[in-house]
């Protein structure tokens, strides 16, 4: 949705950049994605339209809040998805509550399945794009905002080993920036998990060199200030790629045939009839909503 509220005079050489935008963005809401300000940029600067440069970030930055205001780009195509209200759910009567829960009912369908998969993304901001990809798998997944907390990792540990000991292999897939601490957070995560004695599988999906190959995007200088500096020039040299610089597409493909691949098709479908029974039985309550609540009466209930 364009709302205009204020009137702003912008020049052609910005308003060029304004339509850039809204094609780019418009091209990703058709696939269902809105973009963060950071991936919109990466965007401009994948396609050679921006310099890879703090400044021109800020610049766009100030561009984009501009034609928003002038109403010339669509409020619901840029978000933010680091803050987010929340609150309770509300129902208009108790046939619609269990309408609503035959639609989201799900058995654990992974409970049956020789693996435990999440999906683990170094960054908050990506936790929609996981989301996307994840949910229709049936697959948990978590933001870890860089290095995991003690406190969260122990948790998560002591999860993973009930998983072991009912005899299923716990598999954490991992994703985070190409730098020197986000190449080191998959270490510290199979290594903080073996302390706590949880026995599982710890795979990295990207962001990897030879997906930087692949999809070559931006680079930017690796910090030098990292402790983890030096040992990353030696493997990878002075540059550093973001996880936000892939289009969510790719992003969703690579978690999709990762999660496929430790999944047991068979099992699954056998999961996925039984839920189906037991929601078109909450869905039959839910339509009948009335005769049932009259027997509960009937029955002093």
């Amino acid at each position: 949705m364009k709302i205009q509220y204020v009137s702003k005079d912008l020049k052609s050489s910005t308003l060029a950049l304004v339509n850039k935008a809204n094609e780019i963005a418009e091209e990703y809401a058709r696939q269902g994605y809105n973009l963060t300000l950071r991936q919109l940029y990466y965007q401009f600067v994948a396609r050679g339209i921006i310099a890879n440069k703090l400044t021109e970030y800020k610049r766009l930055g100030s561009i984009i809040n501009d034609a928003r205001l002038a109403g010339l780009i669509d409020w619901d195509h840029i978000t933010d998805r680091t803050r987010n209200l929340k609150g309770v759910s509300h129902w208009d009567s108790p046939s619609s509550i269990i309408n609503s829960a035959a639609y989201s009912f799900r058995y654990d369908k992974w409970r049956s399945q020789p693996h435990r998969v999440e999906v683990w993304v170094e960054k908050e901001a990506l936790a929609d794009v996981v989301e996307k990809a994840a949910t229709p798998l049936d697959v948990d997944y978590f933001s870890c905002r860089g290095y995991v907390s003690q406190s969260e990792l122990w948790a998560a540990a002591m999860r993973l080993r009930r998983y072991s000991e009912n005899g299923q292999t716990p598999v954490i897939i991992h994703l985070g920036d190409h730098d020197p601490s986000g190449i080191d957070m998959t270490r510290d995560i199979t290594d903080r998990m073996d302390l706590f004695g949880a026995d599982l599988v710890v795979r990295r999906i990207a962001l990897n060199m030879d997906q930087v190959q692949e999809y070559n995007p931006p680079p930017n200088p690796a910090k030098s200030t990292d402790s983890r500096f030096e040992g990353y020039v030696v493997k990878f040299g002075d540059e550093s790629w973001e996880l936000d610089a892939l289009d969510p597409s790719t992003l969703d493909d690579l978690i999709t045939q990762e999660v496929l691949r430790w999944r047991d098709p068979d099992l699954w479908q056998e999961e996925l009839a039984r839920e189906q029974e037991a929601r078109t039985y909450l869905q039959k309550i839910s339509r009948n909503w009335g005769r049932v609540a009259s027997v509960v009466d009937e029955l002093g209930l």
